[in-house]
């Protein structure tokens, strides 16, 4: 090992606990530097640790599949972190009782346009029915979206990748513009970033307000069930 300067790199990089170190102590860092500018949106933490990790991958030869070898204890975690929005769902349950009408009427509106609304775009600028197929689910959490792909014969690759920047793109202007719109209601806030975001989206609403967060989660679940309907009726009345 000593005849070799990298030898010591090579032998690390093959070990997954490399790789969870790498992804929690960058998370560590973005989330703290997101609350030393208190919570701007621009310093979304999801955001920024996505191109460190991506650079550090390019920066040593790494392919994902190594990476994701280390990482995907994180990605276990995504399933009860998900079940873990229940708490704060059934300690604020009075409070969503009192919505469930505008949130259905909300969930309808906000699914279908999430839907028709990339289908109608990605058709108008000439993209191929495969890729229309792939961008259709953007708007859900990762597993059911790719799911979706998978069923309509489109790329679950694209689809995850669709996903994840729809939920950073979100999760940035939905303060802003919440703000701008003059919407103060924390309920509406949250319930139109869940459904357009999915759990970034939650996250960052979270972040902000915990009925925001509550009101986001019920959004994103929901979304996901009505997705999975809607998506490959779109695929048949309105993709070519």
């Amino acid at each position: 090992m000593s005849d070799n300067p990298f030898s010591l790199w090579v032998y690390l990089s093959q070990s997954p606990l490399l790789w969870l170190t790498v992804t929690l102590l960058t998370y560590a860092i973005t989330d703290a530097a997101s609350l030393w500018t208190h919570r701007h949106p621009l310093a979304n933490p999801v955001l920024h640790s996505m191109w460190i990790i991506g650079a550090f991958l390019l920066l040593t030869k790494t392919s994902y599949t190594t990476y994701f070898g280390g990482a995907q204890f994180v990605h276990f975690l995504l399933g009860p972190a998900t079940v873990a929005l229940a708490v704060p769902l059934y300690e604020n349950r009075n409070v969503v009782a009192a919505a469930i009408l505008p949130m259905l009427v909300a969930l309808a509106v906000g699914s279908i346009t999430a839907i028709v609304s990339v289908v109608l775009l990605s058709e108008a600028a000439g993209l191929p029915r495969a890729i229309i197929l792939s961008l259709a689910p953007k708007s859900v959490t990762a597993g059911v979206a790719m799911g979706i792909s998978e069923s309509l014969h489109a790329d679950p690759s694209l689809t995850a990748v669709s996903v994840v920047l729809t939920g950073i793109m979100g999760a940035i202007i939905v303060t802003p513009l919440m703000n701008r719109t003059g919407i103060t209601d924390f309920r509406a806030r949250g319930f139109a970033v869940g459904i357009a975001a999915h759990g970034i989206g939650t996250a960052r609403a979270f972040q902000v307000d915990a009925v925001a967060g509550v009101f986001a989660g019920i959004a994103m679940s929901l979304n996901a069930l009505v997705t999975s309907l809607l998506v490959p009726l779109a695929a048949t009345l309105l993709v070519r």
